[in-house]
């Protein structure tokens, strides 16, 4: 029997990085939630860009600080802060806990006064599965968009149906699907895995602002991001969708040139949608 809080501890171990000399760190409050703010310190960089994170871990584990240097390579591309989320996690805090906590946060950006077209979203895993299902909420409840999202490999797909988890099941360095069922039976506790807010590879993608999706061809979730592009295409969102040879999933993390260049390439993508220009 796995241990959430021993499973918690691990993941900070493995994947949290110290925070640069450069960047100022704070502690706040979103959607009734605490959250970390990040921001350059360096001149010029007073702007009202803004960066909403949602940090990912299979809804169980995970934090905004394990997670920040994703955030950071970023926000670099930015010209003002990131906010990331610590929303509530499963077992403790099963679906919806998580997603509600995120459409606080979002919700709670706007009526501060941050401006939607000043605004993006990203995530990975996880976090990326709550970033689709935040703008979909926003979109349904009539809020206005994001500028843009970029996802880094969205478990967008609870019922662990595509055809990536028995061909890459064993090419996998990370994850085994029985891993996922385990991550995913805490999260929604008994309820329908196939709902669109808990899957949002089955929902209706319209309206959804411009995405950026990456994932590493080694993964089982290869085809939940696949198949997460093919249906906001088919709902006329503009999406890009980058495949990288070999790496498994959030390969971002990894510190190789891959990882940088990928990092590079969101956060070009999410500078070009802030000034309009893709």
């Amino acid at each position: 029997m796995r241990n959430p809080a021993e499973q918690r501890e691990q993941f900070a171990a493995m994947l949290t990085r110290p925070i640069p000399a450069d960047v100022h760190s704070s502690a706040t409050t979103l959607g009734g939630r605490p959250a970390l703010e990040l921001r350059i310190e360096a001149p010029g960089t007073t702007g009202e860009d803004v960066l909403l994170y949602f940090h990912g871990g299979g809804f169980v584990v995970g934090s905004a600080r394990v997670t920040a240097h994703l955030t950071l390579a970023l926000l670099r591309h930015l010209d003002g802060r990131a906010v990331s989320l610590d929303y509530r996690l499963a077992p403790e805090h099963p679906f919806p806990a998580a997603p509600d906590d995120c459409l606080a946060a979002y919700r709670e950006l706007l009526d501060s006064g941050a401006d939607p077209r000043r605004l993006v979203i990203a995530g990975d895993s996880a976090g990326a599965a709550l970033a689709v299902v935040t703008m979909m909420r926003a979109r349904d409840a009539g809020l206005p968009m994001p500028a843009g999202a970029v996802l880094f490999s969205p478990a967008v797909d609870l019922t662990l149906s595509g055809p990536s988890m028995r061909s890459k099941n064993g090419v996998d360095p990370i994850f085994t699907p029985a891993d996922l069922e385990w991550y995913f039976d805490q999260y929604i506790a008994g309820g329908d895995r196939s709902g669109p807010e808990a899957s949002p590879v089955f929902a209706d993608l319209a309206g959804l602002p411009p995405l950026l999706i990456q994932v590493g061809s080694s993964e089982v979730l290869l085809d939940d991001a696949v198949r997460l592009a093919g249906h906001a295409g088919a709902a006329e969102v503009a999406v890009t969708l980058e495949v990288a040879p070999g790496k498994p999933h959030v390969f971002q993390h990894d510190g190789s040139a891959e990882a940088e260049a990928a990092l590079e390439r969101a956060g070009q993508f999410l500078a070009l949608r802030l000034r309009g220009d893709l």
